[in-house]
C-alpha cells in the first residue's frame, strides 16, 4: 500500500511538472467533534514544511478549521482559538446568565443551568440551534473580509447531507458560517439548517473524510487529516439495503437501522486509501466532546506528532512543488 501510494505521488506530480505547472494540493479535514484539534496540530507542521494548499474541504469540526483557515487564520491562531474558546458553551448555545439556575422556561425553551434542552417553538428534532457557533465564524471570518465562498482566500468547499434524500451535498456557494453550521448540525443534537428549500444536517453522515470532493476541485494531491480512530470493512448489504432518508429511518426512531447499514463506510473507505498523504492522529482516550482546554492542547500536540511521522513525504512533496 505504501508503494501504490509512492507511485500515485509520484505520476501526479511528474504530469503536473509535464505541463509545465506544478501539482494543485488539496487539505482535507475530516469530522470528529472536539478531536478537531488535532487538525490544527497537523496544519501547524504541514505550515511548518512549507506546502502550499489550492483546495480545503471540510466535514463538520473540519468544515470549522477548514473555513478559517481559507479565509486566511494560520495554524498559531487556530491554536490560540481552540485552546482559549469556551466549546462547551459555544456548541450547546448554553445561556450563561442562567447558568445558576437549576430549571428555567424562557420564551419556550427550558434550560438547565443553563443548557437548553427543550425547544417548544421549533418541531424538528434536534434542541441546539448552533446560533452561537454561525455567529462566532461570521464575526471571525468578516474579519478577514472572506464571509462568502466566493471571497475566500483559498477555494473551499463544506460537506453536508439532506434530511429527506440522505444525498450528500457540497456547498461550495452562499454565506459560509452557514454552510458550515449545516456541514455540523449532528443529527438529534443540532437543528437542520434549511439552504435553498433542503433540510441539511452533518456530512459525516455520508462523506466524513471528503478526498473525492477534493480531487472535483481540481487537485492533484491530497493531504487528508483523519480523526476517525475505529476502521470498519464496507459492508456487502450496503448495496442490497440502501438508505433512502434519513427522515424514515429516524422519523421511526430507527437508528439502529443506520448503525448496521452505515452508507457512509465504503465512502469513507475508498477516501481514505485514496489520498496521497494520510495523516491519522491516534486519540483512542478522546472523544467528539471532549472540549477542555486541557485536553485541546494535548490533541494540538498529538496532531502535531502524526503529521511529523509524514514529515519525509511532505518534504518530497514540497521539493516538487518548487520545481
Amino acid at each position: 500500500m505504501k508503494r501504490l501510494t509512492l507511485i500515485i505521488l509520484t505520476l501526479a506530480m511528474l504530469t503536473s511538472l509535464t505541463i509545465g505547472a506544478r501539482p494543485r494540493i488539496g487539505l482535507v479535514l475530516g469530522g470528529g467533534g472536539a478531536k478537531g484539534a488535532a487538525e490544527v496540530g497537523a496544519l501547524k507542521v504541514i505550515e511548518r514544511a512549507g506546502i502550499p494548499v489550492d483546495y480545503i474541504v471540510g466535514t463538520s469540526i473540519g468544515a470549522i478549521v477548514g473555513s478559517l483557515y481559507a479565509a486566511g487564520y494560520s495554524a498559531a491562531e487556530l491554536d490560540s482559538l481552540f485552546c482559549q474558546q469556551e466549546w462547551l458553551a459555544l456548541l450547546t448555545d448554553r445561556n450563561m446568565e442562567l447558568s445558576g439556575e437549576p430549571f428555567k422556561q424562557v420564551k419556550g425553551v427550558t434550560y438547565i443551568f443553563g443548557f437548553p434542552v427543550l425547544d417548544q417553538n421549533s418541531p424538528s428534532w434536534g434542541v441546539l440551534r448552533g446560533g452561537r457557533v454561525e455567529q462566532v465564524i461570521d464575526s471571525m471570518l468578516a474579519a478577514k473580509n472572506a464571509v462568502e465562498f466566493e471571497t475566500m482566500r483559498i477555494p473551499f468547499r463544506c460537506v453536508a447531507a439532506e434530511m429527506k434524500t440522505a444525498q450528500e451535498v457540497v456547498l461550495s456557494s452562499g454565506t459560509v458560517p452557514q454552510a458550515v453550521r449545516a456541514s455540523m448540525a449532528i443529527p438529534g443534537l443540532f437543528k437542520m439548517v434549511d439552504i435553498d428549500g433542503r433540510k441539511l444536517i452533518d456530512g459525516g453522515m455520508m462523506n466524513n473524510l471528503p478526498v473525492d470532493v477534493a480531487r472535483d476541485m481540481g487537485a492533484d494531491i491530497v493531504i487528508a487529516i483523519d480523526l476517525q480512530q475505529a476502521k470498519h470493512a464496507t459492508r456487502q448489504e450496503m448495496n442490497d439495503n440502501p438508505v433512502v432518508g434519513f427522515a424514515d429511518l429516524f422519523g421511526l426512531g430507527s437508528l439502529a437501522n443506520w448503525v448496521i447499514s452505515r452508507p457512509d463506510i465504503r465512502k469513507y473507505n475508498e477516501n481514505r486509501v485514496s489520498a496521497d498523504i494520510y495523516i491519522n492522529p491516534p486519540l483512542p482516550d478522546y472523544e467528539a466532546s471532549s472540549f477542555g482546554n486541557e485536553a485541546m492542547r494535548r490533541m494540538i500536540t498529538i496532531g502535531e506528532q502524526a503529521a511529523e511521522v509524514v514529515w519525509d513525504k511532505l518534504m518530497e512533496l514540497k521539493q516538487n512543488t518548487n520545481n
